[in-house]
């Protein structure tokens, strides 16, 4: 990489970083703050990098950042698609193709910054979890390490018995049915050249005899809303009401948990926060 490249990298990062209020992603301004955007460290907070190598970079030195640092960067800092794809111009590296599921739609993450005390989720329309509010990692685990065609929910769900445990045994044949129709529905939406969705669907028929049948079935639905009953480690089983918000292209979704009305989930959704994740990460 070279050096000018990597220098005008660290002055995009200081410039984006100056454009943003520390309470727009959830952090106090304090009375002596002596920067009106966020400060370094606060970067690399929020990135989940060190703050000497976030200094490293901003100041143009050390070693080419990798793809993920990238992404991840251009999560925190709040990034459009364009500004996204500019850095990773800037660090030489390849652009993530679109729908990849790398950069979080800037929108969404200013609304889940705006639900701390809702469970809330952003995922892609193939149900590949993108980032987690706190809240929702107590509520849900923490999908954070997934990878691969094994970071969708619904690979999971046909293909690994442990991701049925999160419902109750006699919610598995609904469940099943809607996540096939609304993978159906995002296939569609991308069309017949789309690499990412062929691939899982193939997987799924080769290897999940009840994947298979449901797919001949042809049901199509995009799964805007549900209730659902989520089984918790600690809490028990606690019944919510899940509903969606789609970005513009339709390929990511924010998704917020709330109780379902009649039950006792409201007490037991504000315990989440005190019992905190209890689950194993995948």
């Amino acid at each position: 990489m070279s050096t000018t490249r990597f220098h005008e990298l660290g002055a995009f990062l200081r410039t984006r970083r100056d454009r943003i209020r520390p309470e727009e992603v959830g952090m106090t301004a304090g009375p002596r703050r002596r920067v009106p955007g966020l400060r370094r460290d606060e970067v690399a907070q929020l990135a989940g990098v060190s703050v000497d190598y976030y200094n490293e970079l901003e100041r143009g030195a050390g070693s080419q950042p990798s793809e993920q640092i990238l992404a991840v960067l251009a999560r925190a800092l709040r990034l459009t698609r364009d500004e996204r794809d500019y850095l990773f111009h800037l660090a030489e590296r390849p652009v993530p193709q679109s729908g990849t599921g790398v950069h979080v739609h800037p929108g969404m993450l200013d609304l889940l910054s705006r639900l701390p005390s809702t469970p809330a989720q952003v995922i892609t329309d193939l149900h590949e979890p993108l980032v987690q509010n706190p809240l929702a990692v107590a509520l849900l685990g923490d999908q954070s390490g997934l990878r691969g065609r094994r970071a969708s929910f619904i690979h999971r769900w046909f293909l690994e018995e442990q991701a049925r445990e999160i419902y109750p045994a006699a919610d598995h044949a609904h469940q099943s049915r809607s996540l096939v129709a609304d993978l159906r529905a995002a296939a569609a939406a991308r069309g017949p050249r789309d690499t990412e969705a062929r691939l899982l669907i193939e997987e799924l028929l080769e290897g999940s005899a009840e994947f298979a049948e449901l797919w001949a079935q042809h049901d199509v639905a995009v799964r805007r809303q549900d209730r659902k009953r989520i089984i918790h480690p600690s809490l028990g089983t606690i019944e919510v009401n899940c509903l969606n918000l789609v970005s513009e292209d339709g390929r990511q979704r924010l998704l917020w948990f709330t109780p379902a009305l009649g039950t006792d989930s409201a007490g037991l959704l504000d315990l989440l926060g005190v019992v905190g994740s209890e689950r194993v990460g995948d």
